[in-house]
């Protein structure tokens, strides 16, 4: 197994199992300790865990975690919550694509389309969309670039968003709560909430390990989500309270 493969499976074992001692993750993964902590250290770097004495645990504060990092984090569900989500896209869509580590993974399926338009704050998705031989049309809002999410944010961009209308905005978060609503540590949050301004439907992208978490800025609240794309891991009663707010949720399952 490539040591990023590793690191991933890692990430997706404390997202299930909470703080770890190191010699758990020896046992789980049947490798060696210097193998774990070079893992660890190298994910420590990244900002994903936090190491303690004998142990780790998975960094929370997701907001400050770069979008490499985080996009390691349940990046099989990631995929195929996003494989999903691209079917819902027609030729002569216009779409808002946010700088979330989960929307990063539609991008591959957009190649197939020819004639839409995409207007993304993420630098990632751009270098990417620019990379297909098509006539897409892509646009940028401009502003104070951040490094971590690799994402321009601040009043220059949320003023660009205002001045445009599209089909789709497909968006993710660090927490989905039934009261509050689609929300993230991101502190620079007025982009999305602009995206979500400019949208005529808003798509959300999540898997279930969002669920519960509240994170301290609102985005927008769930009446203004039309669809909600997850995994097959989310809670019954989640489920049926979402259905209840008439919201389509689509649930991908395991391949």
């Amino acid at each position: 197994m490539k040591p990023i493969e590793r690191q991933a499976q890692i990430l997706e074992y404390l997202q299930q199992n909470g703080h770890t001692s190191v010699e758990t993750l020896i046992a789980h993964f049947n490798t060696t300790g210097t193998t774990i902590r070079k893992d660890l250290t190298r994910l420590q770097q990244g900002c994903a865990v936090i190491r303690t004495y004998g142990g780790v645990m998975l960094n929370r504060d997701e907001g400050d975690q770069p979008i490499d990092k985080k996009t390691l984090i349940n990046i099989d569900r990631k995929k195929r919550i996003a494989a999903r989500a691209a079917t819902l896209i027609s030729e002569g869509d216009s779409l808002i694509c946010d700088a979330g580590s989960t929307v990063l993974q539609m991008v591959p399926h957009l190649a197939k389309f020819n004639s839409i338009t995409v207007m993304t704050n993420s630098l990632s998705i751009v270098v990417e969309l620019n990379e297909f031989d098509n006539d897409q049309v892509i646009l940028m809002p401009g502003g104070t670039y951040r490094r971590t999410s690799a994402s321009f944010h601040g009043s220059l961009a949320e003023s660009a968003f205002s001045h445009f209308s599209f089909d789709k905005l497909f968006i993710g978060a660090d927490g989905v709560d039934m009261n509050a609503g689609v929300t993230t540590f991101n502190e620079v949050f007025a982009v999305s909430q602009a995206m979500c301004h400019a949208a005529k439907e808003i798509v959300l992208l999540v898997d279930s390990s969002k669920f519960g978490r509240r994170s301290p800025n609102v985005v927008c609240s769930l009446s203004r989500v039309d669809a909600l794309i997850t995994d097959n891991n989310i809670p019954q009663d989640t489920l049926t309270q979402l259905k209840e707010k008439g919201i389509e949720v689509i649930v991908v399952g395991d391949e």
